[in-house]
């Protein structure tokens, strides 16, 4: 670390620490904040990323950037850790500039502001009391699209990729998911013919105090830091890394499902173990402190989800204990009934409790109608229609109502238009790794049946965690894998697991 690389991280610490305050504001609305605090927090949100991104765009920060590029002791290797580094410095503020200060201010009052909207019309049934800010939300963020500019050969939806998935395009992602989809419907079609499972010990009434008792066990267990983190409940789960040392996760609880909170939990842990494991005390602030994309980010809430979570070898493991903290309702199960309970191959409604086959279905209904938008081939007011007719060609059920459809997800509430598709690519990305990880670690099914989780944390933490962005997805994935990103290591694993389960 050179002289002028250490003025610059210094001054990206402090823009991080500003946003970082912001995010703390933000986890706070969606868990503790009265809904009195609703517009005065709007404006707090506003203000902070007003100050964030002056900062970003700052003449400082220009100088600073091109004092590393002249660097030569700095950038000599363009392949060494710090010249990444400085080369993603570059493309986040080249990016950051082309937005104008009072849109960056209106988008973050919005979401603030779009988000409580959203909560109270979800819970009422109500899409026309929530379209006026989606509306709002949509054609802020089409603005924002049109600063950064359609990128050659491309077409608007691209432009907002780039926030969540670095490098990706619609038209990449497409050509990703159409195998995808091509094999999983083969596949439940398949499974259609077999014996589904029996489902009932994941319905048994378990108090949501014992269900919080027990994914506090298993966080611990797997090796998240709870000096370092929090659980908490919230309308949707989500993990927030806010900085070093503070990374909170929420979860929702059903009294009568009790395996939706679970899992819920084992996501949001796998986002935050990857919180966790970037080096953020020595690179908060900069690319080499931060997620390589969200499509990583969600390989790693998905493996220890579903791959780890929902193997048998997790239940035999976990049940004894399970049994003690949660009382006798568990008395019937075992290993077997939750491992087979637990990974049917069955459409529902709701995204977050699907099944690890049906999820990606969802995806991709939700990237297609993000791109129709941003194509200007769908209307605010159309969403809906549009919602329950795909959701039954693609899944085959009927939607009883835009709750449970198209205002299920926090997403567009919050601006985040392009980020669907990241779900999608984790699960690629993590069937992918978790077959190396197999072949480096050997047998991972015995680790986790005596309850050691470290050999695979350990993994990870060295071959994508500690990485940072130094590198973009694919070319980690080619690093770490030996191959790149491809559908079949999913399909692999999902036919592996799921065709003995349902006898076929």
């Amino acid at each position: 670390m050179t002289r002028t690389y250490r003025a610059l991280s210094a001054y990206a610490r402090t823009t991080a620490t500003i946003e970082s305050v912001a995010r703390l504001a933000g986890w706070d609305q969606e868990t503790y904040m009265p809904p009195g605090g609703a517009e005065s927090r709007a404006e707090q949100l506003a203000a902070l990323a007003s100050i964030a991104h002056e900062r970003k765009t700052s003449s400082q920060m220009r100088e600073l950037i091109e004092a590393c590029e002249q660097d030569r002791e700095l950038t000599s290797d363009a392949e060494s850790a710090y010249a990444r580094s400085v080369h993603e410095f570059r493309h986040d503020f080249d990016r950051a500039t082309k937005l104008p200060g009072d849109l960056v201010e209106e988008l973050a009052r919005a979401a603030s502001r779009g988000q409580q909207v959203w909560k109270q019309a979800r819970k009422a049934n109500d899409f026309a009391a929530f379209r006026p800010a989606l509306e709002a939300m949509i054609e802020l963020t089409r603005r924002k699209a049109e600063c950064y500019g359609v990128p050659r050969g491309g077409e608007p939806y691209d432009a907002l990729l780039e926030d969540y998935e670095p490098g990706a395009t619609a038209r990449e992602i497409e050509a990703a998911f159409s195998p995808l989809r091509d094999r999983l419907s083969a596949m439940l079609a398949e499974l259609g013919k077999g014996e589904h499972p029996d489902e009932s010990i994941t319905r048994v009434k378990i108090d949501p105090a014992r269900q919080h008792e027990l994914g506090l066990f298993v966080l611990k267990a797997m090796g998240f830091d709870l000096d370092a983190g929090r659980l908490d409940t919230t309308t949707h789960p989500f993990c927030d890394g806010l900085g070093p040392g503070d990374t909170r996760l929420t979860t929702r609880y059903r009294e009568d499902h009790f395996t939706g909170a679970l899992y819920g939990t084992l996501h949001e842990m796998g986002h935050g173990l990857y919180e966790q494991g970037l080096p953020k005390a020595d690179h908060f602030g900069t690319p080499l402190g931060d997620a390589i994309g969200l499509g990583m980010h969600e390989s790693q809430s998905r493996m220890w989800e579903n791959m780890v979570g929902r193997s048998l070898a997790f239940w035999e493991w976990l049940l004894p204990y399970a049994r003690k903290i949660v009382g006798g309702a568990l008395d019937s199960a075992t290993p077997r009934s939750l491992y087979a309970a637990t990974n049917t191959a069955k459409a529902s409604l709701i995204r977050v409790e699907a099944d690890e086959a049906t999820y990606n279905l969802h995806i991709m209904l939700r990237f297609g109608i993000e791109r129709a938008v941003f194509r200007g081939d769908l209307a605010a007011r159309d969403i809906p229609g549009v919602w329950d007719e795909t959701f039954k060609q693609t899944l085959g059920l009927d939607v009883p109502d835009d709750a449970r459809g198209c205002m299920q997800d926090v997403h567009w509430s919050a601006g985040l238009l392009g980020y669907f598709p990241t779900y999608a690519l984790g699960n690629l990305y993590a069937a992918q790794f978790f077959e190396a990880a197999r072949r480096d670690l050997g047998d991972l099914d015995a680790q986790f049946g005596r309850g050691d989780f470290a050999p695979l944390l350990g993994w990870l933490k060295t071959n994508i965690h500690a990485h940072g962005r130094r590198f973009r997805a694919g070319e980690l994935c080619q690093r770490v894998t030996g191959r790149a990103l491809s559908h079949a290591p999913l399909m692999r694993y999902l036919e592996g697991k799921l065709r003995p389960i349902y006898g076929v």
